[in-house]
């Protein structure tokens, strides 16, 4: 247990001993970057910290969104006794014995308490129950982390209770902004480091929208690239003080980050030559059947933060185009993996992405259904496009049929087979063929049953 009570001194005299995460967390609900939707003006949480309100609240989301730092801020910022536990080494008797000092407090001078429970997802039941008295009688501002669903792990008690709150991953610019804050900020590195636009690219990517990993990394690439050279030696002022050497900055280079990080910095600008020469190989090596191939491409573009949904898109695209009717379930598997994006997200759903992509790299090939799509669309582009056949047209509304709509359609399920002899076409296309199967896979049977069925259609009269 750790308990907090802020103040000028102490920040100073931790200053510099601390991680450079922990060193550059915001002072303001101003300084913290994204989570917009929680601390835009109006907004629940900035409302229950500027009216100074107890609140019990629970913070969902994944790691490195600032789950720790809102809950220190909002003590800063209400000046309450800061309490924090972790689950993950508290038990009831710590949770019982911060509620009863808490009670005291604010019996004897009318101190307020805020807990900060970090991993409470892994309390237990009891644990959890713990809490409900001291939550439910305000004897304390409580504040719950969990990177787990609450619905699932937290008691409907406690969560009843308290107001839930999701924190979304930061996106790259908001990442971006806390690498330049850390650079230049006297808390951080004070403009001792730069960093190239190639090493601050790699690790946005390596921080995946984790701000306290985008630090961590950055302090890490610092320590590679070794302390800034003094650019002239130390002298003295008029009264005989020292006077500190001017610095040069050390450029801190992609290199200095893999080294760092000991992950290989991908050579992938999203918008340049190599998304579109990437996705054009991964696409191409599909359709060429080579799933290791495909698999390399899908690996160097999710370790190079592309989008996984554009990823998705492709595959559903191609899985009709480049394996169509040869194996509809090509199709069905595309779809799934874009639903695993959309429920699970990633790292887990590059899984669902490589199991797509197996498949359809390894399905059989036809391209008959764009060609099929593509033929019509000329067709229809080109002006080949003659009325409606009457016994085809809507027949239902008063004084259709004395215009003869519906007159002679043969209604298909009253024929063997569900195939009524009768033409469907308009004037000038009943011969066009646009669905041409191929031998491969299903659509070689598809063949067989294509020639039976227009067997069947071109016997009809009408």
């Amino acid at each position: 247990m750790s308990e907090t009570l802020f103040d000028a001194a102490g920040d100073e005299a931790a200053k510099g001993q601390e991680p450079l995460a922990v060193r550059m967390r915001p002072r303001t609900l101003d300084e913290v970057v994204g989570q917009g939707h929680l601390l835009g003006e109006g907004s629940p949480l900035r409302r229950l910290v500027e009216d100074d309100a107890p609140m019990s609240v629970f913070l969902w989301g994944p790691p490195g969104t600032g789950k720790t730092t809102l809950a220190t801020v909002v003590s800063r910022v209400t000046k309450r006794r800061f309490v924090e536990l972790s689950a993950v080494n508290a038990g009831v008797k710590d949770v019982r014995a911060v509620v009863d000092e808490a009670k005291r407090r604010m019996g004897m001078n009318g101190t307020r308490t805020l807990l900060f429970v970090d991993e409470v997802h892994r309390f237990n039941k009891t644990q959890q129950d713990a809490l409900l008295p001291a939550v439910e009688n305000r004897w304390v501002s409580f504040i719950g982390a969990t990177t787990e669903n609450p619905f699932f792990s937290v008691v409907s008690p406690l969560l009843s209770r308290s107001l839930l709150l999701s924190l979304e991953s930061l996106d790259d610019t908001d990442v971006r902004t806390l690498v330049d804050r850390a650079l230049t900020d006297e808390r951080g590195l004070d403009g001792r480091y730069t960093l190239t636009e190639e090493g601050a690219d790699h690790l946005v990517r390596l921080a995946g929208g984790d701000g306290r990993r985008s630090l961590t990394y950055l302090e890490a690439a610092a320590l590679v690239s070794g302390p800034p050279v003094a650019r002239q030696q130390p002298s003295t002022d008029a009264s005989g003080a020292v006077v500190p050497s001017a610095r040069e900055a050390v450029r801190i280079t992609a290199d200095h980050v893999e080294r760092a990080v000991d992950r290989h910095a991908v050579r992938y600008d999203r918008s340049g030559d190599q998304h579109y020469d990437v996705i054009s190989a991964f696409i191409k090596s599909m359709r060429g059947s080579d799933a290791d191939a495909a698999l390399h491409y899908l690996a160097r573009m999710v370790e190079a933060g592309e989008d996984p949904r554009f990823i998705a898109r492709r595959l559903i695209v191609h899985a009709s185009e480049d394996v169509g009717m040869a194996d509809p379930s090509a199709l069905q598997t595309a779809i799934a993996a874009a639903h695993a994006v959309e429920l699970i997200g990633m790292p887990e759903a590059r899984i669902n992405l490589a199991q797509a992509v197996i498949h359809i790299s390894l399905a059989p090939k036809s391209n008959a259904v764009i060609a099929a799509i593509d033929e019509a669309m000329a067709d229809v582009r080109a002006g080949r496009a003659g009325p409606v056949p009457a016994h085809l047209r809507d027949a239902h509304y008063k004084g259709a049929a004395d215009l003869g709509h519906g007159k002679g359609y043969r209604y298909a399920h009253d024929y063997p087979g569900g195939v009524a002899p009768q033409r469907h076409a308009p004037d000038g296309l009943t011969d066009r063929e646009y669905y041409r199967p191929t031998q491969h896979g299903t659509e070689r049977r598809l063949t067989e049953v294509l020639n039976k069925i227009k067997g069947v259609l071109r016997g009809g009269g009408n």
